[in-house]
């Protein structure tokens, strides 16, 4: 059973190399950042990327498509943005007499949704149902979205005027918040040189959608001991009660931190959950999901700070 098991694991870690290699192609740098992207995707969370413009992230999104043959489908946030335009609308069909659904961009398997916070509560709220529980409602039916239905959602971190920011349910169905950042001064002059050579459009599949399913049962059997599994709980519950935080992560955090912590095992084909992986995931899946009270602000804290604070003070199991 052991065999079998380590048989299975060195697969998905095989499809998960590749994978990685292949939106390389394409994305520079990051190395960490698509590493976590993956880690979220193959544990059927979502992403906010937030950062400045220019940096890439669309080019992510299409890109992660392009290598795992799904389909994608991408939404540019505007204030005008209406539910309708992401879930799609009933039309009567005179021909029948009955009512056809006309199915909207969100009915696809990677969804972009560009500069999220551009959207108004009422548009960002039709991606609640759908992120959580992979469905809509309309009307009176509700539909199914697929299985491998992905959300990755983007914000420019420094420009408010004319923005929604997102509301803490809303940040809370997000599994991680990544950023791509800048490249280094190396690899933007080799980007910037290979421009003409580089590939202009997503690369060919290089991994299929049973593959990915393959990735994700094997995700689901990386084992945790049961002292990881208190410790994560420990350090989310540490957010809740550390001080000048007004609302700490939620029970959901502590599940996305265990799953995407066996996601990362598994890449590094480790035998089982580490406090490392824990560690590393800490920030990108707790800091988003933390609300701080007004002076906290004032004093420049953030949701980064609190979980640094949590660590350091959170006894790691031996």
């Amino acid at each position: 059973m052991t065999a079998r098991k380590d048989l299975g694991n060195s697969a998905a870690v095989a499809i998960y190399k590749r994978t990685l290699a292949s939106i390389q192609q394409v994305v520079l740098g990051n190395e960490t950042t698509l590493r976590h992207l993956l880690a979220a995707f193959f544990s059927r969370g979502h992403v906010l990327l937030e950062d400045f413009p220019g940096t890439g992230k669309t080019t992510l999104a299409k890109t992660l498509a392009s290598t795992i043959g799904a389909t994608f489908h991408r939404v540019q946030c505007t204030p005008d943005l209406l539910p309708a335009d992401i879930l799609g609308v009933s039309i009567f069909n005179p021909k029948t007499s009955d009512f056809e659904l006309h199915k909207g961009p969100i009915f696809t398997e990677i969804l972009l949704a560009d500069e999220i916070n551009r959207a108004s509560p009422r548009t960002q709220s039709a991606l609640l149902e759908a992120m959580a529980e992979r469905q809509i409602s309309l009307d009176t039916e509700t539909y199914p979205l697929s299985e491998h239905f992905f959300v990755i959602a983007t914000q420019n971190p420094v420009e408010f005027q004319g923005t929604y920011p997102l509301p803490e349910a809303q940040l809370d169905r997000f599994a991680l918040r990544l950023s791509l950042g800048y490249l280094s001064l190396e690899t933007e002059t080799e980007l910037v040189l290979s421009q003409e050579s580089r590939l202009r459009s997503p690369p060919p599949p290089a991994t299929s959608l049973a593959e990915v399913r393959q990735v994700e049962a094997a995700r689901r059997m990386m084992p945790i001991a049961a002292e990881l599994a208190q410790y994560a709980v420990r350090l989310v519950a540490a957010t809740r009660t550390a001080e000048s935080v007004a609302l700490g992560a939620s029970p959901r955090a502590s599940l996305t931190l265990v799953n995407c912590a066996k996601a990362l095992a598994l890449f590094d084909a480790s035998p089982c959950v580490t406090p490392d992986h824990l560690q590393e995931l800490a920030v990108p899946v707790l800091a988003h999901r933390i609300t701080l009270d007004q002076s906290a602000r004032y004093r420049g804290m953030d949701g980064a700070s609190v979980v640094a604070q949590a660590l350091a003070n959170t006894a790691v199991p031996r």
